[in-house]
């Protein structure tokens, strides 16, 4: 049957490939990749350097399809039907990919950022693939090294503090207030900075852009000072790049509950 290693490549840095990550790469024969077009090409690229680095000797196919867009206008009511309508799109797509391009006694993999587990679409649409019955195929997890834990040792600071909850979080839930009764609060896929609703706050901000790889960015302090400064360079590299991709860390004086 087929088999499919569902890789977390890490942030960035190609050094936060695990061996056992190494070794996933090396039983590959068909490597597949969701091309998010010519602005994140870049992405793509650290995916075939990481090949060429583990595989020099070839022996693999790169299998590539464009990513289908997601409807980034909605919000609301419509934001989880609009996801559910992306995931099933990428589905679709997946669920050829493997029927048409791995044979029967081959394996395949796909290369995730970070960490498969945390704030990535591929185990759930690989399990719409599989209970559309259209192909079938086994498929295994490594973990990888994710943003918020790279974020954290580029920082130098724990993600807990002794006998506190942490919690991860989008900027949209944010948008909704501060999590009750949580003092360190790790923030991802935050598209309006939703940090600047709690300059008067007592909290400081760990951020970071780009973590792991030669354009990253990182600002700490508390947030009304370190706040305007994440702004403009946000701005500055998003004009530079074309796209960008930060995670941050609040971490609230438990008296401002």
């Amino acid at each position: 049957m087929r088999k499919i290693h569902v890789i977390g490549i890490g942030a960035g840095d190609p050094d936060h490939l695990t061996l056992q990550a190494v070794r996933a790469m090396r039983s590959t024969d068909v490597f597949f990749v969701l091309d998010k077009g010519e602005v994140k090409s870049d992405l793509t690229r650290l995916r075939t350097d990481m090949l060429a680095a583990h595989r020099p000797e070839g022996g693999y196919r790169v299998v590539e399809a464009r990513d289908p867009e997601r409807d980034r206008r909605a919000d609301g009511a419509a934001y989880s039907p609009a996801v559910d309508d992306w995931r099933s799109a990428r589905a679709a797509i997946l669920g050829r990919l493997i029927a048409e391009e791995l044979g029967e006694d081959e394996s395949g993999a796909f290369l995730v950022w970070g960490d498969p587990s945390l704030y990535d679409s591929t185990l759930a649409v690989l399990e719409e693939v599989l209970a559309g019955g259209t192909v079938a195929f086994t498929y295994d997890v490594v973990p990888g090294v994710s943003s918020v834990s790279a974020l954290l040792a580029r920082h130098r600071i724990p993600l807990n503090r002794v006998a506190r909850p942490v919690q991860i979080t989008t900027g949209r839930r944010l948008a909704e207030g501060f999590p009750q009764g949580v003092d360190d609060v790790v923030v991802m896929l935050d598209a309006h900075q939703t940090f600047r609703r709690y300059t008067g706050d007592d909290i400081d901000i760990y951020w970071g852009a780009y973590i792991g790889t030669p354009d990253e960015i990182l600002v700490s302090g508390p947030i009304a000072e370190a706040g305007p400064r994440i702004e403009r360079l946000r701005a500055e590299a998003r004009e530079r790049k074309g796209w960008i991709m930060d995670t941050y860390l609040l971490r609230r004086n438990p008296g401002q509950r």
